[in-house]
Parts: C-alpha cells; sequence; structure tokens
C-alpha cells in the first residue's frame, strides 16, 4: 500500500476494494485523477484509493497519470543527534529540491541541502523512504517524487536559510522540538520522521 499525499490527504495505491466509509474508491485505469484531487481539496473526504489488480504495476500506471518532478533530500544529523528543519510557506520541512540535468539522486540531495540551509560537510548515511505528493504549478498538477537520504555532518556554523527559495528559518532540532514542529509540517515529512 503506497501513499502519495494532496496536501494532508493521501491516495492510496491498492489492489483491494473496501466497503467505502470516509474514502472512496477509483479504478485506477479509468480514473479521473484532476476531479479525485478537487475532492480531496475541497470536500470532508479523508482519502482516496485507486485500485488495480496487479500490486507490481500500481505505482508505475498511476506515476504515468502526471508530470513527474524527481527530487533528493536529507533528514541530515549533527553530531549532537539534532535534525536539520527548514521553515518554508509557513510549514516546517526538510531540505529537498529538483534535480539538475545529469546528475544523479545523491548528488542532488547534497547540494539541495547545502543550498538552501548553508551546512557543510554533508555525508550520506542510507538512503530513507521515497515519498509521493500532487501539488499545483501553473494551473497543472504535477507528482513530486523525493528520494530522501539520511545523513550526516560535524557541521556547526552558521546556518542560512535560501531565501529565494522562500525559506525563512534554518534549526537544528531536538527530539521534544521535532514532536512540536511536526504539528505544523506536511504528512509525508511526519511519516518520514
Amino acid at each position: 500500500m503506497l501513499k502519495i499525499f494532496v496536501n494532508d490527504k493521501p491516495i492510496i495505491l491498492t489492489t483491494k476494494v473496501e466497503k467505502e466509509k470516509g474514502f472512496k474508491n477509483y479504478f485506477l485505469k479509468s480514473v479521473n485523477l484532476s476531479k479525485v484531487i478537487r475532492e480531496l481539496n475541497r470536500t470532508s473526504l479523508k482519502e482516496a484509493r485507486l485500485i488495480h489488480k496487479k500490486e507490481k504495476k500500481l505505482l508505475k500506471k498511476f506515476l504515468k497519470k502526471l508530470p513527474n518532478v524527481v527530487a533528493g533530500g536529507g533528514k541530515v544529523f549533527n553530531d549532537k543527534g539534532e535534525v536539520l528543519f527548514i521553515y518554508r510557506n509557513d510549514k516546517w520541512d526538510l531540505p529537498k529540491g529538483k534535480t539538475e540535468k545529469n546528475e544523479d539522486i545523491e548528488t542532488t540531495a547534497i547540494r539541495e541541502v547545502k543550498e538552501e540551509t548553508g551546512v557543510k560537510g554533508l555525508e550520506i548515511i542510507k538512503p530513507l523512504e521515497t515519498t509521493y505528493h500532487i501539488f499545483k504549478r501553473n494551473g497543472r498538477y504535477r507528482i513530486k517524487i523525493t528520494y530522501w537520504f539520511e545523513m550526516k555532518t560535524s557541521y556547526n556554523g552558521k546556518l542560512v536559510p535560501e531565501e529565494k527559495e522562500g525559506i525563512t528559518k534554518v534549526a537544528w532540532l531536538n527530539k521534544k522540538e521535532i514532536a512540536q514542529v511536526l504539528e505544523n509540517s506536511y504528512a509525508n515529512i511526519r511519516e518520514l520522521i
């Protein structure tokens, strides 16, 4: 079962048709995805489920429904075990951004974290879950596919928010602070943390 978020409401890709209660079932092959997104945004519907008989083909067929934007990002730990967060568009988030031409995803993730926060000396420890969310740009819906990596750094210099990207704060947060800021974050970030 895979979740693609529309704001904080999930579209769930599944092979099982279940009795609708707080959600609606749609067949992936014939779904009008724009209509589903509008319904999630404008009604009390909690989630939508897109059904296809073959589990291995669910994601591939879904990703063909909208243009894809590929991004890389990091859940970065410092020597104190704190995690690096950014504040953008009135929400706490983890640093991430789009790939550039001919750039591998690991390079993207490190570059974006450095650009958005000013943090240097980043080292990838391991890949994390990939997240998916739908957003609208220039009047068209798109799917952002974000490949996340756990990273570490010994950097203790100045944090520099990338203001031209709308980032107003960068902070190292401990477990208690993370629990608080996740209340004002995105569903896919809450799942990743």
